[in-house]
């Protein structure tokens, strides 16, 4: 059982703010990369190839991580670092692609390496969120297949809201840096909220009465 908790409805919250973060980032990915190696089904297939890894290694070791005293800090650091590794994507990203485009003359292989370099480690953290999630989410064993279920439930929720909302109205309405910006903002909002939460509901590592009133409403 876990001593440090948080409010489930957080929890859930914050999966569905990473699925749609990590869909919005994916969404403006060939756009990013359009100027050096274009917007082929080849660009898209590397894309979508890089952040499928990357998701798998991050459930992998978020997996990983959650069998080691899951607390609720460590589950912050992952929305703050994605944030900070997504900010090379913003002011390095023409710095990473040409000298690849100069280099590679493929652009299926280009844009596979530029996608390594780009998004391997702000997408891998944001697929450790997974795993950590549903291990702070489980009191009991027996309640492990449902939690899994609902957060994988409303962080799909959160990757088709990020991926219409993207495609449809974001790309009209503003840059794709601006767009990007948003998505920084939110990660280090939402990690900032739970370390909130968490020295609210978790002073001197015990549950506060506050929070156990809360989770009974929940």
């Amino acid at each position: 059982m876990n001593t440090h908790k948080l409010p489930k409805s957080t929890i859930i919250c914050v999966a569905f703010v990473s699925g749609f973060c990590i869909m919005t980032i994916e969404m403006l990915g060939a756009r990013i990369m359009a100027p050096y190696f274009g917007g082929s089904l080849s660009v898209w297939g590397s894309i979508i190839t890089v952040f499928m890894l990357a998701l798998s290694l991050g459930y992998l070791i978020g997996g990983r991580l959650s069998t080691r005293n899951p607390n609720p800090v460590t589950f912050a650091m992952f929305f703050i670092g994605a944030a900070v590794f997504s900010l090379p994507i913003i002011l390095f990203a023409d710095s990473i692609m040409k000298p690849i485009f100069m280099a590679i003359e493929d652009p299926r292989y280009g844009s596979l390496l530029a996608s390594l370099f780009i998004y391997l480690i702000p997408t891998s953290i944001l697929g450790m969120i997974s795993p950590y999630s549903i291990r702070l989410l489980v009191d009991r064993s027996e309640h492990s297949g449902h939690m899994a279920g609902l957060l994988f439930f409303i962080s799909t929720l959160g990757s088709a809201a990020g991926t219409l909302g993207t495609s449809f109205y974001f790309v009209l309405w503003f840059e794709v840096n601006q767009i990007l910006w948003g998505s920084i903002v939110a990660l280090i909002s939402a990690g900032c909220f739970i370390l909130l939460l968490n020295y609210l509901f978790n002073r001197d590592g015990v549950i506060t009465p506050q929070a156990q009133r809360y989770e009974k409403q929940i």
